[in-house]
């Protein structure tokens, strides 16, 4: 959990736990009933999986402003999969204007945290130059890092 999770209240606490658990099991509007307050507060995890339920319309109508903002509080608080999540939302152009650099900057943030996912399409970013100058010899450090081997990240 992150440093916020400390500063909850008993009742929060259930509700994020109940709200992550409602996520897990598909069910998206009981998800949303629980974390939506917690995400208007700020909470990561609840910020999170609310940019997921209103980017792909979970338990509600797909709301692509409402997935960003989310999204962005979330990784600029330094959530991993936010990171990654919102270098995709660059990479394709859903639910925000579609960007290389700034897919290239979510993508490296989430990379640092090593996240694999990131990791790879970081390293295919350096492979092509985008978003990033190409640069062949960072493209194979990220693959590596990522766990492909050299053959892997030529195909």
């Amino acid at each position: 959990m992150n440093l916020l999770s400390n500063q909850l209240s008993a009742e929060q606490t259930m509700s994020l736990h109940s709200g992550i658990a409602a996520f897990e099991a598909k069910h998206f509007a009981r998800a949303q009933q629980l974390l939506y307050p917690l995400a208007m507060a700020g909470h990561l995890e609840a910020l999170y999986r609310m940019a997921i339920m209103a980017q792909n319309g979970l338990g509600m109508v797909v709301n692509a402003q409402n997935a960003a903002q989310w999204m962005r509080q979330a990784a600029e608080q330094g959530h991993g999969f936010a990171q990654h999540g919102l270098g995709f939302m660059y990479m394709t152009g859903e639910c925000v204007e579609q960007n290389d650099e700034q897919a290239a900057y979510w993508f490296r943030q989430a990379a640092e945290q090593d996240l694999v996912g990131a990791q790879a399409t970081l390293a295919s970013f350096y492979e092509q130059g985008r978003g990033v100058p190409q640069d062949l010899e960072e493209a194979k450090r990220w693959y590596q890092r990522a766990g492909f081997s050299e053959s892997e990240s030529e195909n």
